[in-house]
């Protein structure tokens, strides 16, 4: 026989192809010693060695694609040309796709999960080539649900072992704001709330730097934020038409969502810019507030690393200079009350100046409250066992001393005599 066979049992050469029924079988014709039996198929190892192996480790088998990984392959390219991603980015979404369906916690999955993981690939590939598009963008395509879609992001992360970059923070902005339709006239934008996009993306960068620069960004999901700040770059524009507008009708109008943190961090915003208004010389006469600060953004932006420095980390000294002068009205009360008159504070004696808010994150200037567990109940029936160590707390007169020296010397006595030596 070609190929080199044997027969196991008597070594003999000699093999012969025998048809039985339907059953391919090679038969020793030398003994009749049946070699191989009904084999379907085998791997190229075992064909060489006549061994019958079973279907699932065939060669056959490990040739086959399921339909679920090829229809998931097709969504992969087809979400590629959607987005209009070069040739390379489509080639490595699928060999991430193909990476990831070889782990069966992958193939067990639900149909749901199967269908994000098409886009989880074409997401990290573009973060991984600096392609600015967001999670957002992806969930709207395939109208996946953005929780489900973060965490199987972060699954597939942790199983491939990729090194994913963080989008920067400029491209989100950039990608972000292209998606307001406040750019073009419309029938439902009125021709006063239409905005240049450039002028627009240039003074929200900037609202978007200082909100980073102010802890206002750090551990917080960026998109409520650039919301925030974009709504004040708009206004900002054109202050005499825009003021009136509230951000739920400005997202309306953009046709973009309103995240529900967005209203927190336009406040934030507008708390750091009235601070940075009591620093700038020409607004200091000016009693600003939330509404009319808006309308000088653009000198406080011009200037705003030097307005940050004096209305954050300036701060620190000024408390320290007022706590010297009422520590000096304490040691001379004469002095204290010349010093009061000519002081620039304008306090009155004794009252201590109110100190400026420091340069920390939002979370450790109100930091989140933490249930107390009620103290347990004990509940004293007068019952309770007295120890040796605590009884002598509760002799007050010479008499309870002596008899409780009688009553320890009683008990004593009882011990040696039932516990005779």
């Amino acid at each position: 026989m070609p190929g080199g066979g044997h027969c196991p049992d008597c070594g003999s050469t000699e093999l012969v192809e025998d048809s039985h029924y339907s059953q391919s079988q090679l038969v020793c014709s030398d003994c009749g010693c049946v070699v191989t039996e009904g084999v379907l198929t085998t791997t190229f190892s075992d064909e060489g060695n006549l061994r019958e192996v079973t279907y699932s480790r065939s060669t056959g088998e490990n040739d086959q694609v399921s339909r679920s990984q090829q229809r998931g392959l097709r969504r992969v390219r087809d979400l590629c040309r959607v987005l209009q991603l070069p040739s390379t980015f489509e080639d490595t979404a699928v060999a991430y796709y193909q990476q990831a369906y070889r782990h069966s916690g992958i193939r067990a999955a639900r149909l749901q999960k199967k269908e994000v993981l098409v886009g989880c690939c074409v997401l990290i590939t573009c973060r991984q080539h600096n392609w600015p598009l967001t999670m957002g963008t992806v969930c709207a395509l395939l109208y996946a649900d953005l929780d489900v879609f973060s965490g199987t992001y972060m699954q597939i992360v942790k199983l491939l072992g990729l090194d994913v970059p963080s989008l920067c923070l400029a491209d989100l902005v950039k990608t972000y704001c292209s998606s307001f339709r406040l750019f073009q006239a419309s029938p439902s934008v009125p021709a006063k709330y239409v905005e240049d996009k450039e002028k627009m993306l240039s003074r929200t960068l900037q609202l978007v730097e200082l909100a980073d620069e102010t802890w206002l960004v750090t551990g917080r999901h960026p998109l409520p934020v650039i919301t925030a700040a974009t709504f004040l770059a708009w206004q900002s524009l054109q202050p005499l038409h825009r003021l009136t507008c509230s951000l739920a009708r400005f997202c309306k109008l953009a046709n973009v969502d309103l995240p529900y943190p967005a209203s927190s961090r336009l406040q934030e915003l507008l708390s750091v810019l009235l601070r940075m208004a009591e620093r700038l010389a020409w607004l200091q006469v000016l009693k600003l507030d939330k509404r009319s600060v808006v309308k000088h953004i653009g000198d406080l932006l011009q200037h705003r690393h030097t307005l940050v420095r004096k209305a954050f980390r300036d701060g620190t000294a000024e408390m320290e200079a007022g706590e010297k002068e009422l520590r000096g009205r304490c040691q001379g009360p004469e002095q204290g009350k010349e010093e009061v008159a000519s002081s620039s504070l304008n306090l009155p004696e004794g009252k201590r100046p109110a100190s400026p808010t420091p340069l920390l994150p939002p979370c450790m200037l109100k930091p989140p409250k933490r249930i107390c567990p009620p103290p347990p109940v004990s509940t004293v029936t007068g019952d309770e066992n007295i120890s040796d160590s605590e009884i002598e707390q509760y002799l007050r007169t010479p008499q309870e001393i002596k008899d409780f020296e009688k009553a320890q010397a009683a008990r004593q006595a009882a011990r040696s005599v039932s516990n005779p030596p």
